[in-house]
């Protein structure tokens, strides 16, 4: 009897021990396998981290404007900068500002396709944008100004944009007790173009986007922006090849490009070398999505048509670049190229009219 009852629980000892062993094994293997998975899983998020990564790191974000030693930066000389920005006296006929094709409504530009100069001109080029002006090694489409300071004076004395004599404006300038108080307080000196210039340069300095989700992004912020902005992202600096001109701090490459536009000589009327036909600066991107119409003749209405455009390979100009060419874009991949662009905009500062003199 004792025999028979030491036989059974051997048994059953064996039997729980085996029972114990398969129950084990599967719980190992059903492990194994969950962490397969999870390594495959992780394995393509990997992969698509590393090519988020990789296109990521191509950018970079917009560092402080350069100010130049001549023309120091202080809240007076900016506020004189404004009032000037904002005046028609500016003007020949008391009725234009650099306000008037340079609106902060308006992303700084005027909303058309080519400015209205002096007594109703049909101009034959798009008001650029002045946001993030600052950055920028040269000015104008052209780039036949050298510095902000040389820019500001252009318009006021073309005879189609602004069409005023500087000496007439000193004079004009010189004749508003305000104005004479205020100048010798900024720069201790009195009403000079000179002088007009450099206060007129450094509002423009002011006017700047870099706070845009993008740049957050780039300070870590994950979310903040679109899993299409990602997409839009790496196509920028991958298979669009947006980024070969499009690249640096300023989104610029401060260089001059034919996109196949035909009409205008651009950068050719500056140096007056054939391979410059055509030719005009890259513009930084940063507030894209407020400054529309786009390109120097303002004939693309949207970044959308902006993005099409390059996806067929530009116009047909003989000097186009060889670097403008078919781009081979899905509709999918359009889009999320200008929800990288959106992502790029952010907010330009709103600035009110002052009081004039």
């Amino acid at each position: 009897m004792k025999k028979w009852i030491l036989s059974s629980l051997v048994l059953f000892v064996l039997i729980v021990a085996a029972a114990c062993s398969s129950t084990e094994k599967a719980s190992k293997d059903e492990e194994k396998e969950s962490a397969s998975q999870q390594t495959d899983v992780k394995g393509v998020d990997t992969e698509e981290d590393e090519e988020l990564l990789a296109a990521k790191n191509k950018f970079e974000p917009l560092g402080a404007i350069p100010i130049p030693a001549d023309n120091e930066m202080t809240d007076e000389k900016v506020e004189l900068g404004k009032r000037l920005y904002f005046d028609p006296r500016l003007s020949g006929n008391n009725k234009l500002s650099c306000m008037s094709c340079h609106s902060p409504g308006a992303g700084y530009g005027d909303g058309l396709a080519k400015f209205i100069g002096f007594e109703g001109f049909q101009g034959p080029r798009n008001s650029p944008t002045i946001i993030n002006s600052g950055y920028y090694k040269e000015n104008f489409w052209d780039g036949r100004a050298g510095s902000l300071e040389e820019q500001a004076l252009g318009p006021i004395q073309s005879s189609v944009e602004m069409n005023q004599n500087l000496d007439e404006l000193v004079k004009e300038l010189s004749a508003v007790p305000g104005y004479v108080d205020e100048f010798g307080k900024v720069f201790n000196d009195k009403i000079t173009a000179n002088n007009i210039a450099k206060a007129i340069a450094a509002f423009e300095r002011t006017i700047v986007v870099r706070d845009t989700a993008f740049d957050k992004y780039l300070q870590g912020d994950d979310d903040a922006i679109s899993a299409d902005a990602k997409d839009g992202m790496k196509l920028f600096a991958g298979k669009a090849g947006c980024i070969t001109c499009h690249a640096g701090p300023l989104l610029s490459d401060h260089g001059y490009h034919n996109l196949g536009m035909k009409g205008d000589d651009g950068r050719y009327n500056v140096t007056k070398k054939e391979e410059d036909k055509g030719k005009f600066r890259t513009p930084g991107l940063r507030g894209v999505a407020h400054t529309a119409p786009y390109m120097h003749d303002g004939s693309l209405a949207t970044l959308r048509d902006v993005v099409d455009y390059y996806n067929k390979g530009g116009g047909d100009h003989a000097n186009k670049s060889d670097l403008i060419k078919p781009l081979g874009l899905t509709e999918q991949e359009v889009n999320a190229l200008v929800a990288f662009l959106e992502s790029l905009s952010g907010e330009p500062p709103k600035v009110e009219a002052p009081e004039m003199y």
